[in-house]
């Protein structure tokens, strides 16, 4: 990986692209230490204990959350259109014909946007008018109450044009990139917060070292199952065209182990992180009921959590993967698996194998996603909030943009080899 990236800053034009990034990283960072105008922020800091929902939420957003600034609602919004339009567009089948055409996958883009800004509005407005009624608003009139809202709903909307501007002139993923940096940003917090308990006798070395060694085990983990495919071999008969022979090569489909990346953490968070945010806000006796029963230390919500992982992995797979669609390419070009027909006998062979090593990703990625409230059983260390959600995102965000850098280099070698 050193070596990679030693290559790349030798290269202009990826210099370039990662300076950009960091440079993007920069204003992300410099935006999550503005706050939001005639807040209370003592009132609002006051929600961040440890153990709560806020905090859990505030991992997320690189501590915007806790200072109540402009990108307190991070992309949240964001995720949530894409689910939407996601889920529209397998129903809807002019949506699902137009996902497959450039400039249709540029329309249901701007629809996106779209649906980020109006749900930035509704969000931002549901957390302006509940912590009024803490109090944390300055003046309780109608103006202030506006301005949280315009403010928080144009942080995200900046959030998203920045993490758009990452992928078209930067490197990698920019809405990943943003999560990736927003978590990364508390690992220092969290290394000083286990200094001080070990300093306090609170925890002992042999805690840390369990925590290392866990540690050490999930990224190993992480990044086996993330790289780890299943190679489905494919012949391609000869056919003759005119005076020329084509075909005749073998090949094969590389289905991997975890197909949906880390989306599904993603969308099951935020799914399950609405009800218990909305519901911290007011103090009924059925909200707090409620509370409890997202609480993400509970078992029912850690059941629910890992059937939302598994539900998401095999949908984002589903619309990643299509069995149908290969079988019909490759029966078009000549293509066949050795001991299948093709047609359809080959697309249900292909939907079995990726249902079961679907089957595998998804377990694991429910396995490391509570694996915090199992760390902190073992280890016994309170306060740390990098936990398996955590890393498995950062794992995963830092191969793919490692993927895309060796792209880059591979591709300006190829045309250096042609010219």
């Amino acid at each position: 990986m050193l070596d990679t990236l030693r290559a790349a800053v030798r290269i202009g034009d990826l210099r370039r692209r990662i300076m950009f990034t960091l440079w993007m990283f920069l204003i992300f960072r410099a935006g999550t230490h503005v706050p939001v105008p005639g807040i209370r922020a003592e009132v609002i800091a006051d929600l961040f204990k440890e153990g709560s929902i806020f905090a859990f939420l505030d991992l997320f957003s690189g501590g915007a959350l806790k200072t109540f600034s402009i990108f307190a609602m991070s992309i949240t919004p964001y995720i949530n259109s894409s689910i939407i339009m996601q889920l529209l567009t397998i129903i809807i089948p002019r949506w699902e014909q137009m996902a497959k055409e450039e400039d249709g996958r540029k329309k249901l883009n701007e629809y996106t946007r779209y649906g980020t800004v109006i749900l930035a509005v509704i969000t931002g407005f549901s957390m302006a008018i509940a912590i009024r009624r803490m109090g944390a608003i300055t003046d309780p009139g109608l103006t202030p109450l506006l301005i949280v809202v315009v403010s928080l709903a144009a942080g995200t909307s900046f959030l998203m044009w920045l993490g758009e501007q990452i992928t078209e002139k930067g490197i990698g993923n920019g809405i990943s990139l943003l999560i990736f940096a927003g978590i990364v940003s508390r690992l220092p917090s969290s290394v000083w917060n286990v200094w001080r308990f070990l300093l306090a006798g609170r925890i002992t070395v042999f805690n840390i070292l369990a925590l290392l060694v866990i540690g050490a085990a999930v990224l190993a983990g992480v990044v086996w199952i993330t790289e780890g495919e299943r190679r489905i071999p494919v012949q391609y008969s000869k056919r003759v065209v005119g005076r020329k022979v084509y075909g005749g090569a073998s090949t094969h489909i590389p289905m991997k182990i975890n197909q949906a990346g880390v989306i599904p953490v993603i969308f099951a968070s935020s799914v399950l992180a609405f009800p218990a945010t909305i519901a911290s806000f007011f103090a009924s006796p059925w909200a707090r009921a409620l509370e409890q029963v997202f609480d993400y230390r509970r078992p029912g919500y850690m059941i629910a959590y890992t059937l939302l992982i598994v539900f998401f992995t095999y949908f984002y797979t589903a619309v990643t993967f299509n069995p149908i669609e290969i079988s019909n390419n490759m029966k078009k070009y000549g293509g066949f698996i050795p001991g299948i027909r093709p047609g359809k006998p080959t697309a249900d062979y292909l939907f079995k194998i990726s249902n079961r090593i679907t089957l595998a990703g998804a377990v694991f990625l429910a396995f490391v996603a509570i694996l915090p409230n199992l760390v902190l059983r073992t280890t016994n260390i309170p306060g740390v909030q990098f936990g398996g959600t955590s890393l498995l995102i950062v794992v995963s965000v830092a191969l793919e943009t490692m993927k895309q850098i060796e792209a880059h280099m591979l591709m300006r070698h190829y045309q250096g080899f042609i010219k």
